[in-house]
């Protein structure tokens, strides 16, 4: 009788985390991340419209109250053709948002990536001029900001421009038809088209020196010439292997320094360290999330959070990229068809080491 009472006692304990959450939810009627940092800033995901029925549907409304369309507002899903737009898995993340009276930022309107390659080409195949190029930009973002005014407070407008190497603007084909130009042009279209929404630049590495510079060099440059630039998105595609404790202070700080709201709007922590380049994944290489790489997230998830807290006056939103490990989009960038463990819930939806950690301090000394 006694090792049965040990034995139901040690499965017991194994049971607790999975249902610490619920109980804890239960005790004291906090629901998630949404009230813990009810204090702080709204915390968002970023979400696809398979998210937005079965479990994911309940974690997402548990835990969250921001949410952004991972990619269905991009340019290439929501406007394949130039006579058509794919309104429907946008609208339904718009319907789920105003469902459960939660926030949403639209991403994003101009991009080098998932851009249609009919923009960019007239009806011969050949590169379309500058003035073309601009009408259609202005288009597509007229289009995208009517239809949701009211229902999307705030925009990723531009996205990723800066360059990665010693160039200062990424050579897509945005840059080789319009120059510079079309940077300004597309935040002008977007206030146009809807005034009350606020208009981001979004970038990652954007806590690395160099391109930080380049960076807040064309916002300045932008804020100078009036173009209606009202924050700057910082991405926050971190991983357990770099240090953040000085360049990440550094960079809010920075960023702040030029009156833009700041947001961080694609957070999650690599359990591998960055690579450049695509590449497929070694029969020998394995993607088990290890004691080891639990511990560094742990540490990694940790000291972020208490940055993001200290700085809870110049941060307006945090948004995780995805909802859980189920399913990211780190399991095939870079590395094709490796799995990765990057949030705060593992792959059934439950709390992960790193969601304790991240609390605010008087929700961890009371739990």
């Amino acid at each position: 009788m006694v090792c049965r009472k040990i034995l139901l006692a040690a499965l017991c304990l194994a049971i607790i985390p999975c249902f610490h959450l619920a109980a804890q939810d239960a005790a004291t009627g906090v629901q998630g991340l949404k009230e813990y940092y009810a204090r702080y800033f709204p915390i968002g995901a970023a979400v696809t419209p398979w998210n937005l029925r079965g479990p994911d549907s309940l974690l997402i409304t548990q835990q969250f109250n921001s949410l952004t369309a991972e990619n269905a507002m991009k340019m290439g899903p929501i406007h394949p053709q130039e006579n058509r737009y794919n309104w429907g898995p946008a609208d339904s993340i718009v319907a789920f948002a105003e469902k459960h009276h939660m926030r949403l930022r639209g991403h994003t309107l101009c991009w080098h990536n998932q851009a249609p390659a009919w923009i960019f080409r007239d009806s011969t195949g050949a590169l379309v001029t500058k003035e073309v190029l601009l009408q259609r930009l202005k288009d597509h973002i007229t289009a995208v900001l009517t239809r949701y005014k009211g229902k999307i407070y705030a925009w990723d407008v531009v996205n990723e421009v800066i360059a990665d190497d010693t160039s200062f603007y990424r050579n897509s084909l945005w840059y080789q038809i319009c120059g510079e130009d079309y940077i300004a042009k597309a935040f002008e279209f977007a206030h146009a088209a809807d005034p009350d929404a606020l208009l981001f630049y979004n970038d990652y590495n954007t806590e690395h020196p160099a391109k930080r510079k380049k960076i807040i060099a064309m916002l300045k440059k932008l804020l100078a010439a009036g173009v209606p630039v009202h924050g700057m998105g910082l991405q926050g595609h971190y991983n357990i292997y770099e240090d953040l404790t000085k360049e990440l202070p550094a960079s809010i700080e920075q960023y702040a320094a030029l009156g833009l709201k700041l947001q961080v709007t694609e957070l999650d922590v690599s359990v591998y360290p960055s690579e450049n380049g695509r590449r497929q994944k070694r029969p020998d290489e394995p993607d088990v999330f290890t004691p080891d790489m639990e511990a560094k997230q742990v540490k990694q998830y940790r000291t972020i959070f208490e940055i993001f807290r200290r700085y809870k006056d110049k941060l307006s939103s945090i948004t995780f990229w995805n909802v859980s490990d189920r399913r990211t989009w780190l399991d095939n960038f870079p590395v094709v068809g490796r799995k990765n463990y990057p949030l705060l819930f593992d792959r059934d939806n439950k709390p992960k080491k790193a969601f304790w950690t991240v609390l605010p301090e008087e929700y961890r000394d009371a739990l």
